[in-house]
């Protein structure tokens, strides 16, 4: 059986509008632990934190099928990435919280710093769609 056309629209509909729903949750929850995980003590503005390229982590996995396994004899830190198009060295990592050994942080406090990553890479996920939505727009209305 063919979904019409409104089916198909009003599953699209549903799509986005929970998408927007799970943006503003994850805002919520990531300024939460920006201010828990002590960042703001190296980033005093919540929003400053999307100037970096990327934020990534040290100690710990993000990949889904170990999501939080710790790498043994690493240390637990925030890194972010900063990217500057005239420096010699265009990319740098700069450390935005540490936690020390891996193996001695509280596994409760380890899993709200893997949260912070991805919920931060979410958040980073949906400006950079916003951002070549915009661009898209410059070429007008999409060729049919």
């Amino acid at each position: 059986m063919k979904n019409s056309a409104l089916d198909r629209l009003k599953n699209l509909t549903n799509k986005i509008s929970s998408y927007e729903v799970a943006r503003k949750e994850n805002l919520t929850l990531l300024k939460k632990l920006y201010v828990e995980l002590d960042i703001v003590k190296k980033v005093p503005e919540f929003n400053d934190l999307f100037q970096y390229k990327a934020v990534n982590l040290s100690g710990a996995s993000l990949l889904s099928e170990n999501l939080g396994e710790i790498k043994e004899g690493k240390y637990l830190q925030i890194l972010a990435i900063s990217y500057d198009k005239v420096a010699q060295k265009k990319s740098k990592n700069i450390s935005l919280a540490y936690y020390g050994r891996v193996e001695k942080v509280d596994t409760a406090f380890k899993d709200k710093v893997v949260e912070f990553i991805i919920r931060y890479r979410f958040e980073k996920s949906f400006m950079t769609l916003e951002h070549y939505y915009t661009m898209l727009n410059q070429f007008g209305k999409v060729r049919e």
